[in-house]
């Protein structure tokens, strides 16, 4: 039976991906999955070195699993509105997953091993308040190993500079565009800058920065569709891994770079790439085309449940990040000379992104304002 069991763990191709410079975290997060022990079964046996959130997950999961039920009474009993009610439920999921990957994140120096908790998508374009929720929030976790969620819009990078500036280790979101990712890669550097100006550590920065990636292909094939044309048609399917590879060459001529350079000496990590929206959204596409396409060193891929399964189960790990670059950016060139322009399309699908979280958010104080009938 050991055998067996060490045949099984070696032939695990998630536990490959280490080996080549990438980490694999969780996009999911629910107390049956901490209460149950799928979590610590997916660090023990699949590598799983992280975890992310955001409001649509956690509005899924309070729906959904009965193990809330008990602490929403508590909390409603109190008096607590349903804001401090859905904090208080999800800063608990939070504090339990990062207890679990704290050897994870002891083990790697804190370079892995974090659980990211999203600030209030109604907030997406207040940089003010932004400022002041993640503070409040990695205040209420009171984890080392905690990431903030901040998006990616012009406020919220705004806001990643400024907290960056006071040491607190972020995770920047929502990021769909070149343009977006390079402005959010430059705040960093200025955030690091300040910190380090002000006396602070190096080592305490922290930061990531996520590319989606199966929206822009949704978003994009659309539009290739309308077109028609057989040229249109062959580009289908290819947006999202080409703009996670020029996203990557940026990061490379970034943190590699003349500009990170006094940072990196100073003991400043890079801040890391990290792939999300990782999940197939067209079954003619692989499931797993935004793993086996971007598997390389110094990233990170967020993988949902499914996704995660179905790499385990027949997905083939080597490094493929770098392979192609020139063709990417020729892809991005293709579809700009049809009229579409990538800037712009992020530009949209960020929008369509922060409303969309903010209506998870909406549902689940919805959901928290009254008891449940029965």
């Amino acid at each position: 039976m050991a055998m067996a069991g060490a045949k099984m763990m070696s032939e695990n191709p998630l536990l490959a991906l280490k080996a080549l410079g990438q980490h694999i975290w969780l996009d999911n997060l629910s107390r049956t999955l901490l209460r149950e022990g799928g979590l610590q079964r997916l660090i023990d046996e699949d590598g799983v070195d992280g975890v992310t959130s955001n409001p649509a997950i956690f509005e899924k999961a309070i729906a959904g699993s009965p193990c809330y039920r008990d602490d929403l009474e508590r909390l409603r009993g109190a008096g607590l509105n349903a804001e401090a009610c859905y904090e208080s439920l999800v800063i608990a999921d939070i504090q339990a997953a990062c207890a679990l990957l704290q050897p994870v994140y002891a083990n790697s120096l804190g370079e892995t091993g974090y659980v990211s908790l999203e600030v209030s998508p109604e907030l997406a374009h207040d940089a003010a308040a932004t400022v002041a929720a993640a503070h409040r929030l990695r205040q209420a976790v009171g984890r080392a190993n905690v990431l903030i969620k901040v998006p990616g819009t012009p406020s919220g990078i705004g806001a990643f500079e400024q907290l960056t500036a006071a040491g607190l280790r972020v995770n920047v979101t929502l990021i769909f565009s070149l343009a977006q990712y390079a402005a959010v890669a430059q705040a960093y550097l200025r955030g690091a800058q300040a910190w380090l100006d002000g006396g602070g550590i190096p080592e305490q920065l922290r930061s990531v920065a996520s590319i989606f990636l199966s929206r822009v292909d949704t978003a994009v094939d659309q539009r290739l569709d309308a077109l028609g044309t057989a040229g249109a048609k062959r580009l289908r399917g290819q947006a999202g891994v080409a703009l996670a590879r020029t996203c990557y060459q940026r990061y490379r001529e970034i943190f590699h770079g003349p500009d990170f350079a006094p940072l990196r000496a100073a003991g400043v990590r890079p801040q890391t790439l990290l792939w999300a929206s990782t999940g197939s959204k067209n079954p003619a596409y692989s499931d797993v085309l935004y793993v086996e396409a971007l598997i390389g060193p110094e990233s990170i891929n967020t993988l949902p449940d499914a996704t995660l399964a179905a790499f385990r189960d027949h997905g083939r790990a080597a490094a493929h990040l770098t392979d192609g670059l020139e063709d990417a950016q020729a892809h991005m060139h293709a579809l700009k000379a049809l009229g579409i322009d990538p800037a712009e399309l992020g530009e949209r699908l960020q929008f369509d992104g922060v409303r969309l979280f903010a209506e998870a958010y909406q549902k689940i104080m919805i959901g928290l304002q009254a008891p449940p009938n029965g």
